[in-house]
């Protein structure tokens, strides 16, 4: 095994940890043993491989971890996530070491809006209030009036008065589909998954065929012809709690494809068949979450590295929107 000082250097000449793991370790039986001596919690995103999941302290979706890790006694926070999900839990806990696994696990939501783009587009709508998307930046929610998840946006959105003017950001998906949930008016920034944009509507269509008794259920992420063909559309937390209250046997999930193993563990009964996208790669995996593996995760918690750090005035900037919403769905039993 490699000393702290060869796994720094891996760490700033690969940007992840490229370190070989001895095959012979146990690695959940490390990784628990980490946690109980470094007093280090592990929040993972349902779109992470099963073997995070199942060794994850707490399993949710971008909602439910930023109210985990807000809460957190822990002194490490292990993000088995993406970028941005870190930097959140850095935002509500400045003095905790966030560590996570892989530095390239990005986003391409979040990478579709820069933030000094967006100031332009901002500055241009002087009398609009920011409601973004947590699949962001800590450079775009400092830019950002309120903060929301796809399990708390609607709420959110109509919480305020009907007259106020909205910018909604970065995802054009699902703020079409809020504009329609809500009877408003957003103006919309121009961004997207890139997974959640690449289903096939044909391919969905003859699934059903196949499938009559199958319940389609979509993550409002995706484009709205696709979204048409859903029974039910929610957040990754929704879906799972449809599924598991649903009489329906069969689902078609659209989204990203971790979801199906806690789906499966709580509805072993259940069939769920991952939506195809509308070519031959496994494009319903998002490749930024599968950066995370096991190994990385016991090498992060080894070495508590990689850590993310921030400057503290844009942590307290991007801090304010996120309370904001975390204050929002307190009140609203969320």
């Amino acid at each position: 095994m490699a000393d702290i000082n060869t796994a720094k250097q891996a760490i700033e000449t690969a940007g992840f940890l490229n370190i070989d793991v001895d095959a012979n370790i146990d690695l959940f039986a490390e990784i628990e043993r980490l946690k109980k001596e470094k007093n280090a919690i592990v929040l993972a995103h349902y779109y992470q491989e099963p073997d995070i999941q199942d060794v994850a302290d707490y399993i949710g979706d971008s909602l439910g971890l930023a109210q985990q890790a807000e809460k957190t006694n822990a002194d490490i926070i292990v993000f088995a996530g993406v970028h941005f999900m870190a930097e959140t839990a850095k935002i509500l806990n400045p003095s905790k070491k966030v560590l996570l696994p892989d530095l390239k696990a990005g986003c391409s939501l979040s990478d579709s809006a820069p933030p000094e783009l967006f100031k332009r587009f901002k500055d241009q709508h002087p009398d609009h209030l920011v409601i973004t998307y947590i699949n962001c930046s800590a450079g775009m929610k400092a830019l950002s009036d309120i903060i929301c998840t796809s399990s708390n946006a609607q709420t959110i959105i109509e919480s305020l008065p009907k007259e106020q003017k909205i910018i909604f950001a970065p995802d054009k998906n699902l703020g079409a589909y809020l504009n329609k949930k809500t009877g408003r008016n957003m103006v919309l920034w121009n961004g997207a998954c890139m997974v959640h944009e690449i289903f096939s509507v044909e391919k969905i269509t003859k699934l059903k065929i196949r499938h009559p008794q199958a319940k389609v259920i979509a993550h409002p992420e995706c484009e709205e012809p696709v979204l048409r063909l859903a029974d039910y559309i929610g957040s990754t937390t929704g879906l799972l709690k449809y599924a598991q209250k649903s009489e329906a046997k069969e689902f078609i999930v659209v989204t990203e494809t971790g979801i199906l193993h806690q789906m499966q563990k709580s509805c072993p009964d259940k069939t769920f068949i991952p939506a195809p996208p509308n070519n031959s790669c496994a494009c319903n995996d998002c490749p930024h979450m599968k950066l995370n593996t096991l190994e990385k995760l016991y090498l992060c918690m080894e070495y508590e590295l990689p850590e993310i750090m921030m400057e503290e005035s844009l942590r307290i900037a991007a801090k304010k929107p996120i309370d904001r919403m975390l204050e929002i769905s307190k009140q609203y039993g969320l």
